[in-house]
């Protein structure tokens, strides 16, 4: 290959490191990240980079270990004269701090993004972040890639008959209205109502579901809390089926066991994050290609638009 780029991985995402290394067609280059015995992390790439287009790929989910070797992977880069420094971060952390909406709080993705910058990050590739407009707390550019790419293909090879599809919450519904257009389908909402983080206090379904397959949509599946109810709801109110797809399958807590227990028949993933038990119910989806064209095209000065929904719709005249 003639492009002077090189793709490495942080221990955290290895897996999908590996897996977009293939698509893109080079092996992912070497890199020491050691543990020191007080849990210090040291970084050393062990090849040159001089002059490089160099791809970092890293979640940043729990531990924040994640985070601090991708910051500490970015430094070494830069340190060591790569060209352009790229975080690729399938899942971005902290993300669902996106604003201050309470007194004294930390608006936590405004941090992550400065201290990405203050590493030295030229560029940063994402997918689905909790609320869009975390793109505008960077002063670098961010590809924020969207996984209707991956999801819809699943979607149609259902052949669903009376598709519809859910927003889980108010906040979601113009991303939901996109794609039930694009199926040319019916929407309905999912309004909850939140005493607490992870605790939901009173939900109701905003439209008629009865005798619908429905197809609810989330970036993000936490608990698992929020899709067990909707689902539970969805169920009452006269749903035939229920299916869910998020993102990012952060699964904390008791998240399996509400996933496994709940009506759903299905919960379709995506690969931004390791799952940790493999249960029935839960199928995913990778990543790998979708984040291979962005990288090759973020390479090669090209638009990453026919990744987007949007130049779906286009093709259909939407």
């Amino acid at each position: 290959m003639s492009y002077n780029a090189k793709l490495f991985s942080g221990t955290g995402s290895q897996y999908l490191s590996e897996a977009i290394a293939q698509k893109f067609g080079e092996p992912l280059g070497k890199v020491n990240i050691q543990r020191f015995s007080d849990g210090e992390i040291g970084v050393e790439f062990q090849e040159s980079i001089r002059g490089q287009f160099v791809f970092l790929i890293q979640s940043t989910f729990s531990p924040t270990d994640n985070l601090m070797e991708l910051l500490l992977m970015i430094d070494a880069a830069k340190r060591a004269s790569a060209y352009k420094v790229i975080a690729v971060m399938p899942y971005y952390g902290y993300a669902r701090q996106d604003r201050k909406d309470r007194p004294r709080v930390a608006i936590g993705s405004k941090l992550v993004a400065n201290m990405l910058t203050a590493a030295g990050a030229d560029r940063v590739v994402t997918m689905d972040l909790h609320a869009p407009q975390i793109q505008g707390y960077f002063d670098i550019p961010v590809d924020h890639l969207d996984s209707s790419a991956i999801f819809i293909p699943y979607i149609e090879s259902l052949n669903l008959e009376n598709l519809t599809f859910a927003a889980p919450d108010v906040g979601s519904a113009n991303r939901i209205r996109e794609i039930a257009t694009y199926f040319e389908s019916e929407m309905v909402i999912c309004d909850k109502h939140r005493k607490r983080a992870n605790e939901i206090a009173s939900m109701v379904v905003i439209g008629d579901v009865t005798d619908r397959d429905i197809v609810l949509i989330d970036d993000i599946c936490d608990t698992g809390g929020t899709l067990a109810k909707s689902a539970g709801l969805l169920k009452e109110k006269g749903a035939r089926s229920i299916r869910a797809f998020c993102t990012h399958p952060v699964l904390s807590g008791n998240a399996y066991e509400n996933i496994e227990n709940s009506v759903l028949e299905e919960l379709v993933v995506c690969d931004t994050i390791p799952i940790r038990h493999h249960v029935g119910k839960i199928r995913v989806v990778s990543t790998a290609e979708l984040f291979a064209i962005a990288i090759r095209n973020a390479l090669e000065n090209k638009s990453i638009n026919s990744l987007f929904l949007r130049s779906r719709m286009a093709s259909k005249n939407i």
